[in-house]
């Protein structure tokens, strides 16, 4: 892997198309290079899953609107971490501790050991309350993907930021690369669930979708416990 990111990093400083295809790669890769952005899939595979038989296209949206609360928070955070001077995407302890929290009461959501109409964050981001419910757990889980996030960038940040000093635009467009290439792995993952239940003809409460949705809530809690450690 570290072979594939001096690669990378070497792609991203070379020619126009060489370089957006390198920071899209890179941002598709991020998903699976640390504990808390590898969270995002099961969380998004197991708040499709519960939301019973929908159409590929509404999986989509779904997913695609997690993925922008992702990015909207991370964007965020990063924007007022540098302007408060400190290092960029340091959330602190207890910005941790509460996306942690959220985690494993969403995890237990999953796992219908808590029921989904517990009147909490983890209830509103379970149940059949579409995208804008989609886009909340997005922003939340954004907080703890920050510190990750940009600890996964740094290397492409400072070629980033080379190429800003000359071309703002063409770091930007860098940027937003890298950003869809993070969308993309994200979005995949909840179109292919709903792909695969239809294909499997599977409802709600079908044994398959049950198993999947508790195998992704475990996670989920893995998730959140990876965090609350990380915070000690």
């Amino acid at each position: 892997m570290g072979a594939t990111l001096a690669g990378l990093g070497q792609a991203v400083g070379g020619g126009t198309h060489t370089a957006l295809a390198a920071a899209f790669a890179w941002g598709a890769l991020s998903i699976a290079l640390s504990p808390c952005n590898m969270a995002s899939v099961p969380l998004i595979v197991g708040f499709v899953s519960r939301q019973g038989r929908i159409s590929n296209r509404r999986a989509f949206y779904l997913s695609l609107m997690f993925s922008v609360g992702i990015l909207l928070t991370i964007l965020l955070a990063g924007a007022a971490t540098a302007a408060a001077g400190r290092v960029i995407g340091d959330i602190g302890r207890a910005g941790n501790y509460v996306v942690a929290f959220v985690l494993v009461i969403v995890g237990l959501a999953l796992l219908d050991i808590m029921p989904a109409s517990w009147p909490s964050l983890g209830s509103l981001s379970t149940r059949k309350t579409g995208p804008v419910a989609a886009l909340v757990l997005g922003l939340v889980f954004g907080v703890a993907a920050v510190p990750c996030t940009f600890a996964v960038m740094t290397p492409m940040l400072r070629v980033v930021l080379r190429a800003a000093s000359s071309s703002p635009g063409y770091g930007a467009l860098l940027l937003l690369a890298y950003g869809a290439g993070h969308i993309a792995a994200i979005v995949l993952a909840g179109t292919l669930t709903e792909v695969v239940q239809g294909h499997l003809d599977w409802t709600e409460h079908s044994k398959g979708a049950v198993v999947l949705r508790r195998v992704c809530g475990a996670l989920v809690m893995l998730g959140g416990a990876y965090l609350m450690v990380a915070a000690v």
